[in-house]
């Protein structure tokens, strides 16, 4: 893009629109996934339905395991039929996978259906960010990306503030309810206002349809064109061609690590700051936090990563976060230990965030969902990972070697990050 085309307003205003409508479904996706630790207190409370602490663990790791599917399988298939058409998809499979838990008779049909909540979760998020990005001026591609991952930090909180005010007074199925709201309300709104992405349009040939969306708002079609590559749509091939199967190995194991390092200290920090001696009362108080520090970082993440880069930035927050995650197996003053863990959760979210914006750029857009999918959905292992990890190191009562474990995770990551050649200069959205 020319410089005047990076500043042209309408390109800016579609943006906005692109990223808002994006920023509420990822609202929702974070909901529906921070919902069920939310509301398991209240159903193992329910003693007519029979769900216990072990079997709980067991299905908070099925929906895991259904991201981890939904991130791979989508990757490839937004490659070939389209960013709306996955966005949309995974909007109804888990806004009905809530409704299916709200009714479900047993525990086995309630595990089943958090499982399908967790593809149609797994499925929406790199589906948006590409998206996202292929929307965004230059400029501020990668502050829109951080600023659409805020949402589910958000959507965590709202399910923690939700569970406090309605399960109690109207029981925990109240919660699913209200998970499977947006195929009724959100739906037909974001039918009617997400456009396809046009680079999308643009790199499959439908140049008529990409035209005509950028006649809708006012734009150029120019800024949008894909990048020239021959490999095939949504190859996963495409992903080890001699230019980029180290970046994509390197991009992998960033992710396992960071992926490890959310699930794990999002899981276990609070204990295992606990058995270290620290009375931080509350474990909601703690998460509040470090999620609104997240929130936080993340915003100022993509302002720095848009002036120096996704990559650099994002080698520095892994390794601020393993400093800070390293720094809580010190006794502090309480004070100043709530100081860092807000620090720590704002490096800690938006490092994870800026991998998925340097993989943005790394890739041309015919497979760029294909490399966000398989990158999300490489790092859920991680995610799953992490929890039992840590478990184990609790379990053990090594939580001060469990701060070292994690503290070692970032730099991990921070290292493979640092370790990924520049991005070839391409044109378009890329």
């Amino acid at each position: 893009m020319s410089v005047m085309e990076q500043r042209d307003p309408a390109i800016a205003r579609l943006s906005v629109r692109v990223t808002a409508l994006c920023w509420v479904l990822v609202l929702l996706d974070g909901l529906d996934l921070f919902v069920y630790g939310a509301t398991l207190p209240g159903v193992l409370a329910d003693e007519g339905f029979g769900l216990t602490a072990v079997t709980g663990g067991t299905i908070g790791s099925l929906t895991t395991f259904g991201m981890l599917l939904g991130a791979l399988g989508s990757g490839i298939v937004t490659d070939r039929i389209g960013r709306r058409k996955i966005i949309l998809t995974g909007v109804v499979v888990f806004s009905l996978a809530s409704a299916a838990c709200a009714v479900a008779p047993s525990v086995e049909v309630f595990g089943a259906a958090r499982f399908v909540a967790g593809v149609g979760l797994g499925g929406l998020l790199p589906s948006a960010i590409a998206m996202v990005m292929e929307y965004a001026p230059p400029w501020r591609r990668n502050l829109s990306v951080t600023i659409v991952m805020t949402a589910h930090q958000a959507g965590g909180a709202i399910a923690g503030a939700l569970a406090m005010s309605v399960v109690e007074s109207l029981g925990w199925r109240s919660v699913y309810w209200l998970g499977a709201l947006p195929l009724l309300v959100v739906l037909p709104v974001v039918h009617l206002m997400l456009p396809e992405s046009m680079t999308y349009l643009l790199a499959r040939g439908r140049r008529a349809r990409a035209q005509a969306i950028a006649d809708r708002h006012g734009v150029a079609l120019q800024p949008f064109e894909p990048e020239r590559t021959e490999q095939r749509p949504g190859s996963l091939r495409a992903l080890f061609t001699s230019s980029v199967a180290l970046t994509t190995i390197l991009f992998w194991i960033a992710s396992f690590g960071g992926l490890l390092l959310v699930y794990g200290v999002n899981t276990w920090l609070p204990t295992m700051m606990r058995g270290n001696g620290y009375q931080l009362g509350s474990a909601v108080s703690f998460l509040l936090v470090i999620n609104v520090g997240g929130i936080a970082g993340m915003l100022v993440a993509g302002r720095l990563a848009d002036r120096f880069g996704a990559r650099p930035v994002a080698i520095l927050w892994f390794a601020l976060t393993a400093a800070g995650v390293g720094l809580l197996a010190i006794r502090m003053p309480l004070p100043l230990t709530y100081v860092v863990v807000f620090l720590t959760g704002g490096w800690l979210f938006s490092a994870q965030t800026l991998i998925y914006s340097s993989v943005g750029a790394h890739y041309p857009a015919g497979v760029r969902a294909t490399a966000l999918g398989w990158v999300s959905g490489i790092g859920r292992f991680g995610a799953v990972f992490g929890p039992w990890l840590g478990g184990v190191l609790v379990a053990s009562r090594l939580s001060g070697l469990g701060f070292a474990v994690f503290a070692v995770a970032g730099l991990l990551s921070a290292a493979m990050v640092a370790l990924v050649r520049k991005p070839p200069v391409v044109a378009g959205a890329g």
